[in-house]
């Protein structure tokens, strides 16, 4: 089988449009979702461009329409976007050392326009190819922006063409969620936190009756998944410890016993 070599004639920006197309493509429908019930929640299409331009989540975007049509306190809507978008504090730290030498200026633009997706992509590239530059990567979040712009748009276009039942909105957003949940059960641990959550946010609902209980319920149920997964890592740390430590004591030579 042939490999594929770069052609050393073709622009630059269009290496990186083909690394970030596949990506790009998958954006068109999850963007059009997003635009029109941005729509349906009241965003017009200069507002959702906006929003699409200055947030880039479509989790937090998401979050924003279901929000605003139950009328929550913005005050709510902010402290529920900060704590889902604080992610991005780790996953920047992870591409810091990538960008060494930049300008405030080009970091500023490159954490403005960082995602969950092309972070996945750009740290990948910068861990495998030696040739790949920050302002490689930082085009490659340009296309993603740009894609999804133009899906939100579109979406908002198509939105105020159509009559939309408002319930759906929170349907997709619930939908959503519920995703990201099943995809990370994968232990005991998360499927406690996540049952936790969902208690405490009824819990906290009731009591405060006001969607800041969501915001006190997940500081809580982090706090408690943070706790217990320390507990968890450090009593298996001690135990794998006490293994080598009792092996080594048997078997001190480190020869195979019979």
């Amino acid at each position: 089988m042939t490999k594929l070599v770069p052609n050393p004639n073709e622009p630059a920006w269009k290496e990186n449009l083909k690394v970030s197309f596949p990506l790009d493509l998958s954006y068109i429908p999850i963007g059009l979702a997003c635009g029109i019930l941005l729509h349906a929640a009241g965003f017009n299409t200069f507002n959702t461009i906006l929003v699409s331009l200055l947030v880039f989540s479509g989790g937090a975007q998401f979050l924003i329409a279901s929000m605003l049509t139950i009328n929550s306190p913005l005050l709510t809507i902010v402290l529920m976007l900060f704590f889902l978008e604080l992610r991005y504090a780790l996953l920047g730290s992870s591409l810091s050392k990538y960008l060494h030498g930049q300008n405030t200026l080009f970091t500023f633009f490159f954490a403005c326009s960082l995602n969950d997706e092309n972070y996945a992509v750009n740290y990948l590239k910068f861990s495998t190819d030696k040739k790949w530059t920050p302002k490689d990567a930082l085009q490659v979040e340009h296309f993603t922006l740009f894609f999804w712009t133009i899906s939100n748009l579109v979406g908002s276009l198509i939105g105020s063409a159509l009559t939309i039942d408002l319930t759906v909105v929170h349907f997709a957003l619930t939908a959503l969620f519920l995703y990201m949940i099943v995809m990370q059960l994968k232990d005991l641990l998360k499927v406690f936190i996540a049952f936790l959550a969902a208690g405490l946010a009824i819990f906290f609902l009731v009591l405060t009756k006001s969607t800041l209980g969501l915001v006190a319920a997940t500081l809580v149920a982090s706090f408690v998944g943070f706790i217990l997964d320390k507990y968890f890592r450090s009593r298996r740390h001690k135990t794998h410890k006490k293994s080598i430590f009792l092996k080594t004591f048997k078997n001190p030579a480190g020869t195979p016993k019979e």
